[in-house]
């Protein structure tokens, strides 16, 4: 009968014992683990000391007595082996019950896991410095968590553990600084990804020191100061080292086994080690990278079972390969999920692969559905289309991309094959085009050359003012909230009209909200002989990697008083915008407040992200009180009081305060155009500018007038010339073509399909919206008795005015823009 030793338990020790009992039910198999617990949830221990997990023992998978009455092994708790002999088959054991005793093998299984790092900083023996690596540091730490509920901890270290721990903290009501040395958090992200979980965390009250190394511990009292690089000076509690780890293998020094440069036990592909009876897997095993071929370490709890079960299958007999781990891994940031499998765009340039990424910000299922959030996906991917990583952020969904997309890299899957991926749809699940195949369809069209997708580094590297374009095409409601710095603005449904005022001799960088706006004008520039690239991610990107990272603490304000005749006064009114994209929120919120009276709270749910910033920029033009905006499982909540309107006449206006006159912001569109587009565009600004406060005319001549033609209408008295042109244009808004594409009928049919998928407004919705709005909409009088259009074919609620009208409009107005 044999014999196997295995020293460790947790995940790889278990799972070897286990699966060797079912294999060999009379080989002899004895586990030493040095600690308490033989199998328990280390991946758990953040979660139990936020109560998250409220009960200790739920924590404990498997005691030595359970594994013995199962599977009849020898588990020997408290006993921690300080020596092997590799050539003479044989361990030294350390006992708390036998004392010091040596214990024979024929097959060694070594997991000792790894343990945490402790470099040689001032003061880092403190008691008040603690790590987590199992139970008993989970206990100490929890303690002292419990010993005051509104005390301050530091957390030092950004990576996965560090990130739940101050997570865990914060949510008992803890102050929490979290200290990094690196620039970013989270290595396995790339920069921009971290930075948009980086303002998660300090969106959410935690305090984050970045690129700010420790230099000393220093105990003061009862509390204790961290003493950073910069010289700041972190105060708390208690602290949490969250370094990182190191395998715990000083015992095998003098064993003969081989060890890599960073004490890593290397393993062949059997995960043997130098000697074929002897074993390594889990956190202090040097095992092999999927991808490159080369060698890694990697922990994680799902490699480290599987490598347990290939271990008991090669000491029964079967000849089995591990081939290798791609690092899948998954964390909870409060609401949101950060997720990234394979190689990061770092780690693949490191290792001189020629790379590619894209940026998509697709919902995570239908968006008419409700309830739907966005993700925020980078994929990359090599010359030669092979998928090698991707990271995903959001609030749902994000573990479903990221593992269909670790099974892509298993397979040594291309982008063409996301594109091919049949999964499973329906409205409350996914899209039609799911996240997979449409970061896919991106990166495909990267490589076929139908678009140059580019990154924000390479255009803050690269761009030259003088010589190249910087150009938005998003809608004028999206730039009044924010764009980036010398930008030329054509929005991209007024693109071909304007194409001429853009230089052919520079090459130009085109950005939208999220890219795809961006994509469809870099294809209709690059067919007028225009040099393009698109800049992947968008502004939406862009805006969360620059967004300045200021703790709250140092941002503190006096907190605003609030007469309490307006509390008392004031109603309540909920406003549900899930669903809805931009600037549909904006447009609910002002129709919304309008109807309320000074004073009064209305309390926004938004779906679309974009609404955090968006709601900040017009509560602060609006002069309406913001209150509060939070972000809450992919939703944004906003609560905004009706400012005080002040009457212009009430103002002492001087030369000596200039302050105190008002002037409202006008705009007036001559719209001259029936095309579909043009209307949707014309109206898609409107009901913007108006959910801004601005007085808005539109002033509709020509062909602009079967805008506002109704669908059917009492009968009226025409001459033949008036009832052939009434023939022959389009009757209302329905019946409008598209400028290009109209392929007959069939562009305008696509469009508003579009429209509907996308929970864009309907021309006929956003028609409606901006009356509602107070939009003033005024019907040229010479061009309707031009074309024989009486008063009775139009809508409801148009003025009728001449050229005077609209200069009159246009005077007073900040912008006129002719359509």
């Amino acid at each position: 009968m044999s014999k196997t030793i295995i020293i460790g338990g947790v995940a790889v020790g278990a799972s070897v014992a286990a699966r060797l009992r079912r294999m060999d039910e009379n080989m002899e198999i004895v586990v030493f683990e040095k600690g308490e617990f033989i199998s328990f949830a280390n991946c758990g221990l953040p979660y139990h000391i936020g109560e998250v997990i409220k009960e200790r023992d739920a924590l404990i998978l498997q005691t030595p007595q359970a594994m013995k009455d199962r599977f009849n092994l020898d588990v020997r708790v408290f006993s921690e082996v300080t020596s092997v002999d590799a050539e003479n088959k044989k361990v030294t054991v350390s006992s708390k019950e036998r004392g010091t005793y040596d214990e024979s093998f024929d097959y060694l299984v070594i997991s000792p896991g790894a343990k945490p790092l402790k470099p040689g900083i001032i003061g880092i023996d403190s008691e008040k410095v603690m790590s987590l690596r199992d139970i008993k540091d989970m206990d100490r730490i929890k303690k002292a968590a419990d010993e005051d509920l509104k005390g301050e901890a530091i957390v030092i270290g950004g990576g996965f553990i560090g990130v739940e721990t101050a997570e865990n903290l914060l949510e008992r009501g803890l102050k929490v600084s979290l200290v990094e040395a690196a620039p970013h958090i989270l290595a396995p992200f790339d920069s921009e990804m971290s930075m948009i979980v980086e303002n998660e965390l300090i969106d959410r009250g935690i305090s984050l020191y970045l690129k700010d190394g420790v230099c000393e511990f220093k105990e003061v009292g009862d509390k204790i100061k961290v003493v950073l690089g910069t010289g700041r000076v972190v105060t708390g509690d208690f602290v949490v080292s969250a370094i990182g780890v190191t395998p715990d293998t000083a015992f095998l020094k003098d064993s003969g086994i081989a060890l890599g440069q960073r004490g890593h036990i290397l393993t062949d592909g059997s995960l043997r080690t130098n000697y074929p009876y002897i074993f390594a897997a889990g956190d202090a095993a040097e095992i092999t990278d999927y991808i490159t071929g080369g060698r890694t370490a990697i922990p994680l709890a799902g490699p480290a079972n599987r490598q347990g079960r290939i271990i008991a299958d090669n000491i029964a007999g079967k000849d089995r390969i591990y081939k290798g781990a791609i690092g899948t891994s998954i964390l909870k940031v409060f609401d949101m999920t950060a997720s990234s499998t394979g190689m990061n765009e770092r780690m693949a340039l490191r290792n001189g692969l020629e790379v590619k990424s894209i940026f998509i910000h697709p919902n995570n299922h239908a968006g008419y559905y409700p309830g739907a959030t966005q993700m925020t996906i980078k994929l990359i991917f090599d010359k030669d289309r092979k998928v090698l990583g991707a990271q995903a952020l959001g609030y749902e969904g994000v573990d479903k991309f990221i593992d269909v997309i670790a099974t892509v890299i298993k397979y040594k899957g291309t982008i063409d094959d996301l594109t091919e991926l049949e999964l499973a749809y329906a409205p409350p699940f996914s899209s039609g085009k799911s996240p997979v195949n449409m970061a896919g369809f991106v990166a495909e069209n990267t490589m076929d050359g139908l678009v140059d997708n580019v990154t924000f580094d390479d255009y803050e590297k690269n761009f030259d003012k003088e010589s190249m374009i910087l150009l938005d095409v998003r809608d004028e409601v999206e730039v009044l909230n924010g764009s980036m710095e010398g930008r030329v603005h054509i929005p991209l449904n007024s693109l071909r009209e304007r194409m001429n005022e853009l230089d052919k001799n520079k090459l130009i960088y085109i950005y939208c909200q999220v890219g795809l706006r961006g994509y469809i004008a870099s294809r209709l520039l690059n067919q007028y002989g225009y040099k393009t690239k698109n800049i992947t991610g968008g502004y939406k990107l862009y805006n969360a990697i620059t967004k300045p990272q200021v703790n709250k603490e140092e941002t503190a304000t006096e907190p605003v008083t609030v007469k309490e005749e307006i509390i008392a006064s004031g109603e309540v009114v909920e406003l549900d915008a899930t669903g809805l994209c931009c600037p549909g929120p904006l447009m609910r919120v002002k129709s919304t407040m309008d109807t309320v009276n000074t004073g009064d709270v209305l309390n926004i749910t938004a779906s679309d992200m974009g609404f955090f910033e968006d709601i900040r920029a017009w509560a602060r033009r609006t002069g309406n009180e913001l209150l509060s905006v939070n972000k809450e499982k992919g939703l944004i909540q906003a609560s905004v009081r009706k400012g005080l309107t002040v009457k212009e006449d009430d103002l002492a206006v001087s030369c000596a305060n200039p302050a105190n006159t008002v002037q409202k912001e006008n705009m007036t569109m001559v719209v001259f155009s029936g095309d579909l587009d043009k209307a949707i565009a014309s109206f898609i600004i409107a009901n913007g500018a108006a959910s801004m406060d601005k007085k808005v005319t539109l002033f509709f001549t020509f062909w602009g007038i079967n805008v506002l033609r109704k669908e059917n209408h009492a009968p009226v008295k025409k001459n033949f010339i008036e009832k052939m042109f009434g023939f022959m244009m389009p009757k209302g808004s329905k019946k409008l073509g598209l400028s290009n594409m109209n392929m007959a009928g069939m562009g305008p049919k696509m469009i508003r399909s579009i429209m509907q998928k996308k929970n864009v407004q309907s021309l006929e919705e956003l028609i409606k919206a901006a009356m509602d709005s107070g939009v003033e909409i005024v019907a040229c009088q010479m061009s309707m008795d031009l074309l024989g259009i009486k008063e009775e074919e139009l809508l409801d609620g148009v003025k009728f005015g001449g050229v005077g009208y609209m200069l009159a409009e246009s005077d007073e107005s900040n912008a006129t823009l002719f359509i």
